[in-house]
């Protein structure tokens, strides 16, 4: 049976949703800001996989089906925008510099915070595009030197962090603008980010998904200029 469980595309589909929307139903029913969906599937489904003896090999036989509606989703991202866009042409400047600011502080505090840990040069080359979603992420994370596979971890970890606490953080520091909101979780935690202020609103997650492209593009361009500037340091 296991077996057969094993090589079943279909069955790793139906999983993947049933644990997902089982989640879901366990964090709005309970309300704890920690019990994310996303990660209650991933400690689920790994669980699940150690239990039965499924490697992730066959599950993703079928799992990389759902990774491929990431693409649609992303680009699905272009309909709030649009409902935007007048709102987000008056504030052109203003974005485009904290963009600017957020993506320079979030690489040289992870890079500044890794070297005083301790991390070796490659760990924190890897942790460089933390930030991004990520297959662009893995493209900087060879760019620069690092290792794609501990770049993939490292950013599902921010996303989910940043879903879990962000909203949260932003309400301490007293950050009421929706605008301000959504570009602050799609710039630090990137898609996961943007998921979560979509629960917010519309306008919400349009400022998400624009911080959280313009932070992709602006880390692509970046981050190998500023790794050669600290390149003694680290």
């Amino acid at each position: 049976m296991i077996k057969y469980l094993a090589n079943s595309e279909v069955f790793a589909i139906a999983l993947t949703f049933v644990v997902y929307f089982l989640a879901v139903k366990l964090n709005s029913r309970l309300g704890y800001f920690f019990l994310n969906p996303v990660l209650i599937s991933i400690l689920c489904i790994i669980l699940f996989l150690e239990i039965t003896g499924i490697s992730f090999d066959s599950y993703n036989k079928g799992g990389h089906y759902i990774s491929f509606l990431l693409k649609p989703a992303i680009v699905a991202l272009g309909v709030p925008l649009y409902m935007q866009l007048e709102e987000i042409r008056k504030q052109k400047a203003g974005i485009l510099l904290s963009q600017l600011a957020g993506c320079i502080i979030g690489i040289l505090s992870v890079i500044v915070f890794a070297k005083l840990f301790g991390a070796s040069r490659q760990v924190i080359l890897s942790l460089v595009p933390k930030s991004v979603t990520t297959p662009i992420a893995m493209e900087i994370s060879k760019t620069i030197g690092g290792i794609p596979s501990l770049t993939v971890g490292v950013v599902v970890s921010v996303g989910i962090f940043g879903a879990i606490l962000g909203t949260h953080v932003l309400k301490l520091c007293k950050v009421n603008d929706d605008h301000a909101i959504g570009l602050s979780m799609g710039t630090a935690a990137h898609g996961i980010g943007t998921a979560k202020a979509a629960e917010l609103g519309s306008k919400h997650a349009a400022f998400s998904g624009l911080g959280m492209i313009i932070n992709g593009i602006l880390t692509s361009i970046l981050a190998p200029w500023i790794v050669k500037l600290f390149d003694h340091w680290i």
